[in-house]
């Protein structure tokens, strides 16, 4: 009887010091969810190099740190590495573990870097697949391509893809991922985590990762920071730099994870002492949702179509945010009307709306290259979101 009580008080001073991701995460333990982390390069693929550090190291120092947490705290999720030392995995057999492990979601860390060191630069970023909008974006997925070069037999591996070719990327260019909302969202999460800890927030980007393309499940690819920048370089070497960071992602993790098992409920993970950006967004919220009905009521119509022609309405989908920005913001300057929709808890602004392909690809071309580089075009039809390649399709057949 003695030790029922003790047994019993125990599990009540458990449940008082659990934090509150740790219950989220022990709030289910119906359905096993399964994450694979990977930790980038290893063995004789030493990645980015600084002066005093390595890629692979600081990649796998993040991996573990973050494994442990989500083992430690969610006991109804099922943690799988690609490596847990340092030894070198070729890039398909990363997506093969990901794949045979029937995973829900695949996070690959990584460490940036620059050719010349420089404090300039600095800041994380978190990649999703899709086609590079930018040259910065083609760079970095060309860097963690390169290391199929020192695989065997990598030319019939990987269908002759040249990592050091940009014509090799044009395969990226119409794919179409069905787990792209999800990544996005997560990768969101992820940036909004690392704005917490007073990262610079270098925002979420497409490019063709062949490691992510390989996988069947939401992905994403993490840069931690510029190894290059001696001061960062420094941060991510220091035990506190990479337990923030890794805890950042852990907290990105439980909030993903949490809305993916109640899309209603929404969880703040943040810093405890709110940041002056913040403060400033909880001010702003309610005359932005004011100055955004409007838009609201704009886009809706705009993206109804006469239900005799049913044609596409395409739109250039200029940036996303995890929160709703103000109608005059300055990122909107020079653009009217700029309209949003909301997609996975993620908000997504776009400008311009026509059902001429072409009209919107020449105004893309105009107004959005130099001030929003990753912009893309997008399609609607009868107030639906539809595949694009297939709007340009009917746009092609309307016009015969």
């Amino acid at each position: 009887m003695h030790k029922k009580y003790l047994y019993i008080i125990l599990v009540a001073i458990f449940c008082l010091t659990t934090t509150r991701a740790e219950k989220i995460c022990a709030a289910d333990l119906t359905n096993k969810f399964t994450v694979v982390i990977d930790a980038g390069h290893g063995g004789h693929d030493p990645g980015a190099i600084g002066r005093r550090g390595k890629e692979k190291n600081i990649n796998l120092e993040v991996a573990l740190k973050l494994g442990k947490a989500i083992e430690r705290n969610c006991k109804d999720t099922r943690v799988v590495y690609t490596r847990k030392r340092d030894v070198f995995i070729p890039l398909h057999k990363r997506a093969e573990i990901a794949n045979d492990a029937k995973a829900d979601l695949f996070i690959s860390i990584h460490t940036n870097s620059l050719a010349k060191r420089s404090t300039r630069i600095s800041g994380t970023e978190t990649y999703t697949l899709g086609l590079h909008k930018t040259k910065e974006n083609l760079e970095v997925a060309q860097k963690e391509n390169a290391v199929i070069l020192i695989e065997d037999n990598y030319q019939q591996q990987y269908a002759g893809f040249n990592p050091n070719s940009a014509e090799s990327y044009i395969i990226f260019e119409f794919m179409q991922d069905k787990n792209m909302s999800q990544s996005v969202s997560f990768a969101s999460k992820i940036q909004k985590e690392f704005r917490g800890i007073h990262r610079t927030d270098r925002g979420v980007h497409q490019a063709g990762f062949l490691v992510l393309r390989e996988t069947s499940m939401p992905s994403v690819l993490v840069e931690l920071g510029y190894i290059s920048n001696p001061n960062e370089e420094h941060y991510l070497l220091s035990e506190e730099g990479t337990s923030a960071l890794a805890n950042s992602i852990y907290k990105a993790f439980v909030n993903y994870k949490r809305e993916g098992n109640s899309v209603t409920t929404k969880v703040n993970l943040g810093p405890s002492e709110p940041t002056q950006a913040s403060r400033s967004e909880k001010r702003n919220t309610q005359a932005s949702a004011n100055q955004l009905r409007t838009s609201e009521t704009r886009t809706a119509a705009s993206e109804k179509v006469n239900p005799q022609t049913a044609r596409p309405v395409f739109k250039i989908q200029i940036l996303t945010s995890d929160r709703l920005l103000p109608s005059k913001s300055r990122q909107f300057k020079g653009l009217a009307p700029v309209e949003h929709y909301k997609e996975k808890g993620i908000y997504k602004y776009t400008y311009g709306a026509d059902t001429d392909y072409n009209k919107i690809l020449r105004l893309k071309r105009s107004k959005t290259h130099s001030k929003f580089k990753d912009a893309f075009i997008i399609a609607f039809k009868n107030g639906k979101k539809m595949n694009v390649n297939q709007a340009i399709k009917e746009f092609k057949q309307n016009r015969k």
